[in-house]
Formats: C-alpha cells, sequence, structure tokens
C-alpha cells in the first residue's frame, strides 16, 4: 500500500502486483501485446515501457509498485520508443488487413491507428510460411505472428496442454507445436483459447460460412439452426446493446430473415442431456461402478481425457452433449418423407465453441450413416453472417424459437456457465419445485468464477462430493488428485474454457473482467425469468420420450463408439 505519481498526479494503490495495474487503474490506456492478467507476465513487447523521475525506462508489466515512485507515460522518449516498437512489428507482418478475419479487431492495426503511423519504413525479410488448416476448428497463420507469447501461456498456464511453444532464435524466431507438426497432429483440444488470447489474425477460426450460405440458398434444404445459451449473452455488445443482455428474440428474427426454416434453442436439449445424466448418475451411484461420473457436454475436455488419462474413459458420461442430442432428434424427426416433403435436412448449431467444430466429426455423431450436426458456426461467426446480411441487429423485433424443439428450462440456460450442468441436475434430483429449494441449490457452492470448487450435497441420506471445474490446467489438478486417490468425487464437471462457455474460443473477444462478469450474470438473469426451471418440468421434453423417443433414448442419445 502507497501512493505513485503517474503524470503529475498522485495515485494510491494497494495490492496491485504491477505498475501497469496502477497505471490503468489511473484510468490511463496504457498499451500492451503481451500482458493478460490470468497468465505469467512475459515483458516482451515493451509496449507498457514507461520513465522515472531518473530517467529510467522499464516495462510496466515487470515492475512492482513502491511507495514514493514518480513514472511517465507519455513522455516524449517514450512516445518515439512505443512507435519505433509498432513500426516494428508491422515491418515483419503480413499487412493484408483488408482480408484479414481479425480486421477492426487488431490490436496491433489499432496501435498502428493510435501512434499515427501511415507508412512503414522497414523492410519484412522473413520468410512466408505455410498456413497451418489441418485442424477442423482453426487456422494458424505464421506470417501475422508477432511473437508475443499470448497464445503459448494461454495453452500451458490455463489449459495444461502445451500445444505450442517458440523455437528457433532471434530473427528466425517463431511459435508452433513441436518439430513444426500439423496442429491437428499435436494434443491440441480445440478449445481456441489461443485464438482468444491472440492480439492479430495469426491464430483465427476455421469459418464455415460459406457452406451454410450455400445450404440457405438450396431450395431443396431444410436449413435448421440450433443456439446455444451462451450465444444470447455475446451477440448484442457487437450491436450496440448493452453487454451481457440476452438478445436470444432477436438472434430468431435474425436466423428467420436469413432464411434459416426452423430456429430452435439448445436448452431444450440440455434438458434432455440433463434428464439423461441424472439416469446415468443414479444407475452408477447405485451399483458403485464408474465413479465419479464425468460430464461429456465439452468435447475439448472429453478429448483432453481420451488423451491425458485413458483409464478415466470408463468414468466419462455415455451422454451425448446437447448439440448432439439436438441434431440426432432432429434428423430423426425429418427422415420420413411426409415430414421432410423431399428435402435435405442440413443442421446448423450455432455456438460458443470451436471445439464444438470438431465434435461432429467424431465417428458416434452419426445415426442412420449421416451426421447429425453438418456445420458448426461460432458466435464471431453469426454475427458476420448478420452483417453481411446487411441486418440492422439492435432495431429487430425479438421472435420466439420455433415448436416443437424451441421450449427449454431455466436449467437448460446456465449450462452456458461453469457449474451450470451441475446445478441443472442437482435441480432435477431435488423432489421440491419451490423457489426456496432451489435459491439452496445455487448457493450450496456451485456457482462463482473459482476455477476448481468442491461441495457436497445430500441426495436421500448420501453424501455427494461434487467438484466443478473450469481450465483444463484446473482439470489436471483434479484429475491427478483423483488418479493419486488424494480426492473422492461422485461427480465432476469440466468446462475447457475457463468461466464456462460464455467465454468460449468461438465468442467474441472483449477484455476486461465486466465482460465476462456480465455475461455470466445475463445467463442467471435469463434464467430467473423462466417460467420452467427444472427439465422434469418441461412439458415438450415429457412428449419427446413418449413419442419419438420411446425405444431409441439409447440410439439418440447416448455415445456407443470410443473416439
Amino acid at each position: 500500500m502507497g501512493t505513485m505519481t503517474i503524470d503529475g498526479r498522485k495515485i494510491e494503490f494497494t495490492d496491485e502486483k504491477n505498475v501497469l495495474s496502477v497505471i490503468r487503474k489511473a484510468g490511463i490506456n496504457l498499451p500492451t501485446l503481451c500482458y493478460h492478467s490470468e497468465v505469467s507476465t512475459f515483458g516482451a513487447c515493451r509496449l507498457c515501457t514507461v520513465e522515472d523521475d531518473r530517467g529510467r525506462t522499464f516495462a510496466s508489466c515487470s515492475e512492482e509498485p513502491r511507495d514514493g515512485m514518480v513514472i511517465y507515460t507519455n513522455s516524449g522518449r517514450i512516445k518515439k520508443y512505443r512507435k519505433l516498437i509498432v513500426e516494428l512489428l508491422l515491418a515483419a507482418h503480413c499487412r493484408d488487413c483488408t482480408t484479414c478475419v481479425k480486421n477492426g479487431e487488431c490490436v496491433l492495426q489499432q496501435l498502428a491507428i493510435r501512434m499515427n503511423i501511415t507508412s512503414v519504413r522497414f523492410e519484412n525479410t522473413r520468410t512466408i510460411q505455410p498456413l497451418d488448416t489441418s485442424s477442423p476448428s482453426l487456422v494458424r497463420d505464421p506470417n501475422k505472428c508477432i511473437l508475443c507469447g499470448d497464445c503459448v501461456r494461454a495453452c500451458e498456464e490455463i489449459q495444461g496442454i502445451g500445444a505450442l511453444g517458440f523455437a528457433f532464435r532471434g530473427t528466425d524466431a517463431m511459435v508452433m507445436p513441436a518439430f513444426n507438426k500439423p496442429i491437428a497432429e499435436t494434443e491440441c483440444v480445440n478449445c481456441g483459447q489461443c485464438r482468444v488470447y491472440c492480439p492479430t489474425g495469426a491464430i483465427s477460426i476455421k469459418m464455415n460460412l460459406d457452406e451454410v450460405w450455400g445450404a440457405l440458398a438450396d431450395p431443396n434444404t431444410r436449413v435448421i439452426a440450433q443456439v446455444a445459451p451462451a450465444v444470447r449473452v455475446a451477440v448484442g455488445d457487437a450491436f450496440g446493446l448493452p453487454n451481457g443482455r440476452s438478445v436470444m428474440g432477436k438472434i430468431v428474427a435474425a436466423l428467420h430473415r436469413m432464411g434459416f426454416d426452423e430456429v430452435y434453442d439448445t436448452t431444450f436439449s440440455a434438458d434432455l442431456t440433463v434428464m439423461e445424466e441424472s439416469k446415468e448418475f443414479l444407475e452408477r451411484l447405485g451399483q458403485g461402478q464408474n465413479l465419479p461420473l464425468l460430464t461429456s457436454c465439452c468435447p475439448a475436455w472429453v478429448k483432453f481425457v481420451h488423451d491425458q488419462y485413458p483409464e478415466f474413459i470408463p468414468n466419462i458420461s455415455t451422454c451425448r452433449s446437447p448439440q448432439e442430442m439436438f441434431s440426432a432428434v432432429i434428423k430423426e424427426h425429418y427422415k420420413g418423407y411426409e415430414k421432410n416433403q423431399g428435402k435435405k435436412t442440413v443442421v446448423v448449431s450455432i455456438m460458443p465453441c470451436t471445439a464444438k467444430k470438431m465434435e461432429i466429426l467424431r465417428p458416434d455423431s452419426v445415426n442412420n450413416g449421416e451426421r447429425n450436426t453438418d456445420w458448426v458456426i461460432t458466435t464471431t461467426e453469426l454475427i458476420r453472417m448478420i452483417r453481411s446480411a446487411g441486418i440492422e441487429f439492435a432495431d429487430l423485433n425479438p421472435q420466439s424459437c420455433d415448436m416443437p424443439f424451441g421450449l427449454g428450462s431455466g436449467g437448460g440456460v446456465i449450462f452456458g456457465v461453469t457449474g451450470g450442468v451441475t446445478e441443472a441436475v442437482l435441480r432435477r434430483l431435488v423432489d421440491k419445485h419451490d423457489k426456496e429449494s432451489l435459491d439452496a441449490i445455487a448457493e450450496c457452492g456451485v456457482r462463482g468464477e473459482e476455477g476448481i470448487k468442491e461441495f457436497t450435497v445430500d441426495y436421500k441420506g448420501i453424501p455427494i462430493n461434487v467438484c466443478v471445474v473450469s481450465g483444463l490446467a484446473n482439470a489436471r489438478t483434479v484429475m491427478d488428485r483423483v488418479k493419486n486417490g488424494e480426492a473422492n468425487y461422485q461427480i465432476i464437471e469440466v468446462m475447457a474454457c475457463r468461466r464456462g462457455c460464455i467465454m468460449g474460443g468461438g465468442q467474441p473477444v472483449k477484455p476486461g473482467d465486466r465482460t465476462k462478469a456480465a455475461r455470466a450474470k445475463g445467463l442467471y438473469n435469463a434464467d430467473s425469468v423462466m417460467i420452467i426451471k427444472k427439465a422434469d418440468e418441461n412439458p415438450t421434453v415429457e412428449a419427446l420420450y413418449d413419442g419419438l423417443l420411446k425405444g431409441k433414448e439409447h440410439e439418440l442419445l447416448h455415445n456407443t463408439i470410443p473416439w
């Protein structure tokens, strides 16, 4: 605790870990390319360099604040240094900005504008590298890499995988997988967090917009969309609406206007997941086998278990993810000629997750000889589609989802936040449906942003030890403890992305804790206004079990083939 003088102003600090944090606390937007508060300090870009009263320059991200410090963030000398750094980065950069997917959102581009750099004085001597398009989810363009190391640290420290690293030295330095393998041949789980942390277009989403537009233009194709819970709280702010506001009704209207024949809510199949997973859990609990139950909604997490902890594969729930349950049900619904009217049915899944693009290619995502989900587009791609169609999104009148698969419970909505799956299952397991019981579940320890949450709930006199995890590095910590006999859980929920799907690899990149909190709050608010709170209260789910699903629950809702 102390006081610093920043650009002539006295600024108090308390527990800020570096000078940069104090500067930003003072309302000064000091530029950075390699600094993120959630990963270790790298100090490579030097854009946050400041000058003290003795003329010493240093990177503010790696300097601890001290009482009495006097620093200048924008002196003539510092401005000159900062501009030169950006010029050098631009010289080694592939500057095809007009066709880059990051155009308008690229941090390097924004810095060039901010520093009034209108030309590049230096020659680019770097060798052009081929694109890595091997992943079903991501594209790597080494020519746009600025060696900030953000992706390396995110993959290693947040996800505990380390699929990317630095190679070579000096002007030959590159970020790449080990031995420059294609990313698809590494232990990459396709979570997309590298893309979230990348400030340029060096790592981007592999987009499927052309395929979707092609399907929409085909008169012989029925195009059906399903929209995941986390998408609804990440679209609005791209069109000037408040951050984190649920805009599901406007999304439905936009999709209808773009030509989608039917638009459904994936919360419907989230309710199916709750019904099947709670049933499976009780069966395992009664038999005392394959515990702890590992949730199966997150494909990046499932791949992580297959790659890192194969001995726990039998513990993974056999339930398909809500995406795959929904698509299987839709394809079954339109299987008959009278229902499909001679049209081919195409299911487009709109997800916050890049790993979902991988999931639809797994051997078990197939029924009746065809893929259940035809294409996955991320929230970021949906925003591009809306803009491409010229739709004034903020002015749209909200529309309801189509029926019979457009109704979900509040428990299905909160699947998008860490702990949401577990909370929805616990709602299903309690006999009471009153507000007091639901509030007690919400307050049992299942909610919150912590990466690892542990708590115990009582089920008919049986103590159930629960662990809720977000971030695969945290998952590794938990699984190692379970493997070594240091922890005893009956159920473990894992989402690969910190805080859950609201911060998925396919979501728009909006920095700051306020964005994260607003998205979570948006889903909890959406849950609070839902009349139906529990999966077993959903009448359309009950009707489905009595109709189309009768005798086909395992075939359509469960995985039977290993990856």
